[in-house]
């Protein structure tokens, strides 16, 4: 399964789950690998589709139980992806792919695990605009704000865990970028090896 994973990162702001969003909704052959976090749920998120929402107890618990193949502590919060969830997806079929939304510290811990997976970092193209995105967002300029800028600047520091980088400017451009690299990654030379032995196995027989 670890040629199948597609791995996405991004500081908060980047705009990368509008980008998984739409990649899930124009390839249904992406099928999107849940994670639990321990936050609260917010307006129009689904249990079990966005996140699987659990208290902190029962978070702690799975982490020290070794459930999950990266979680990691985000702000006051918990995020982990869980290996029961990576099975049960990869299990549907070989054909499927399966995108994690993750933080840079958990891609960092599936890179280590799973090191055959696509890694894509979005990133915003300015900081101003950063700020920009994130007040609008959070509707006052605060210290929560300043807390999401500085951890972005961190997270940017480790751009070289990734394979791509998509700065995310324009929406339909970062898009079509994000849409290239998978149609990249579903026809690199390691994923089509098997058809191309096949082919010469076939040419044997009709000499």
């Amino acid at each position: 399964m670890s040629s199948n994973i597609i791995v996405i990162s991004g500081p908060s702001g980047s705009g990368k789950s509008t980008l998984i969003r739409r990649l899930l909704k124009k390839y249904p052959e992406i099928v999107f690998s849940t994670s639990h976090t321990t936050r609260a749920k917010r307006v129009r998120e689904i249990e079990g589709s966005d996140y699987y929402f659990i208290p902190k107890k029962q978070f702690l618990e799975m982490a020290d139980n070794g459930e999950f193949v990266e979680w990691a502590q985000v702000y006051d919060n918990y995020y982990g992806t869980s290996y029961r969830e990576i099975e049960r997806k990869s299990r549907m079929s070989k054909k499927k792919f399966l995108v994690l939304d993750i933080d840079v510290q958990g891609a960092a811990n599936i890179k280590r695990k799973y090191p055959d997976a696509l890694f894509i970092f979005v990133v915003p193209p300015s900081m101003e605009e950063l700020r920009r995105r994130l007040v609008g967002r959070e509707k006052t300029v605060d210290r929560q704000v300043q807390t999401r800028l500085e951890i972005a600047e961190d997270e940017m520091k480790q751009y070289r865990i990734y394979d791509y980088i998509i700065i995310n400017e324009h929406l339909e451009k970062a898009f079509y970028i994000l849409a290239s690299i998978f149609t990249a990654f579903k026809n690199s030379t390691p994923r089509l090896e098997p058809f191309i032995k096949r082919l010469l196995n076939k040419k044997k027989e009709y000499n």
